[in-house]
């Protein structure tokens, strides 16, 4: 079984961006998640200016595993002249490991684009089957579109690896899926050796960030799953988590930040979200205040989780009631809106900045405030309330 991740893909680039006195430290396929747009981050640009200043330049290396550079010069406008104001997000000189992007409509692309946004240097990690896929359509152009941030430019992947999650050595890897053809070509994909492959790469890190998880009976109510399908969900949605954190902790600079997704199916009763992923999830959350604490006292790290509402998704179609939790956040929430997913994007580049530096073993909930309800106030018993409701 696997979870999220990528190649060794590579995208070369330089940034350049306004300078600050301030030294900056520092989502899932089940998870419901969705799909970015450029339109309300512009605080986050205002510490980063990019600019392209030549097409991309396009090399094909060969490779166990294909590779693809993509060059580009950044250039910046002068401190002196343009001040940062306010409080900006800036994340210069900051490397971030987003594992589980193998596409570019859910939270991890999301939040690797707001990183991106704020300055930080982008490293991917994509479950091996993807990993084709994937790269083909960032060869492509595919994700151009996507890829845009506030200011113009495109969102840079400095390198990309293949990751299968599931595993955390070679030695834990069963024959059928070595010699699986959908992990043909590539290698060194297991947790230890990608953080391996990272530090001997690029030496450390600064942001972690585990926007992963599978359920392969996701679809059935509890009483019915399986001990192998309710083990598989905690495996490849929760203790990927410690894995991850466990084998990168000692390359993540002091200060930094390690973030996850979660859902309020934790703690609430979702009927549809089955298989053991809830039980997966309340055991993510209870998981990140203990390492909250380990990771603080041992490296200084700062580790928190990001409940978030839902988004439509290519993994949260998969579940099949999407569209009837989004209208029912839209009904019952605080703030009557669809969630969009740079909004949980930039969530995590806040949780991830100097600006949450007292923050640690934290849920934060980035619903539109749905979490706060105790009733549906759709419900027809509500009728005679007159409560507020948005006007269109």
């Amino acid at each position: 079984m696997a979870t999220t991740s990528i190649s060794s893909l590579q995208i070369a680039m330089s940034r350049s961006c306004i300078s600050s006195s301030q030294k900056f430290a520092d989502v899932s396929t089940v998870i419901f998640g969705g799909k970015s747009k450029v339109g309300s981050w512009n605080k986050l640009a205002n510490a980063c200016h990019v600019a392209s200043v030549q097409p991309f330049q396009r090399s094909f290396t060969s490779s166990s595993v294909k590779s693809v550079k993509f060059a580009t010069k950044a250039v910046s406008e002068s401190s002196e002249t343009s001040p940062v104001s306010g409080l900006p997000i800036n994340l210069k000189g900051k490397r971030a490991f987003i594992a589980g992007v193998a596409d570019d409509n859910g939270y991890g692309w999301a939040i690797a684009k707001s990183l991106a946004a704020a300055g930080a240097e982008i490293l991917l990690g994509t479950w091996v089957p993807a990993l084709n896929i994937f790269e083909s359509s960032l060869r492509r152009g595919k994700f151009d579109e996507s890829r845009a941030l506030p200011d113009g430019s495109l969102m840079e992947i400095t390198k990309v690896y293949p990751l299968d999650a599931v595993f955390d050595n070679l030695e834990d890897v069963p024959e059928d899926i070595k010699s699986n053809k959908r992990y043909a070509g590539s290698s060194k994909w297991t947790v230890q050796e990608v953080a391996e492959s990272v530090k001997e790469d690029f030496g450390s890190i600064d942001i972690l960030v585990h926007s992963l998880a599978n359920g392969p009976e996701v679809t059935k109510p509890l009483l019915e799953t399986s001990r192998k399908g309710y083990l598989a969900a905690l495996s490849a949605s929760s203790y990927s988590y410690v894995s991850l954190l466990k084998h990168f902790l000692p390359i993540i600079n002091p200060g930094g930040s390690s973030i996850s997704l979660t859902y309020i199916a934790s703690e609430r009763i979702i009927p549809g979200y089955g298989g053991g992923m809830s039980s997966a999830k309340a055991a993510l959350e209870s998981d990140t205040r203990v390492l909250a604490f380990e990771a603080g006292r041992k490296r200084k790290i700062r580790v928190n989780t990001i409940s978030a509402g839902p988004l439509r998704s290519r993994a949260a179609k998969a579940i099949g009631f999407i569209d009837m939790m989004i209208d029912y956040s839209i009904a019952n929430a605080p703030l009557q809106k669809e969630l969009s997913a740079e909004e949980v994007g930039n969530a995590a580049a806040f949780l991830s900045s100097p600006l949450a530096s007292a923050i640690t073993g934290t849920v934060l909930y980035v619903d539109n405030g749905l979490n706060a309800m105790g009733v549906g106030v759709d419900s027809p018993i509500f009728n005679d309330l007159n409560i507020p409701k948005e006007q269109h």
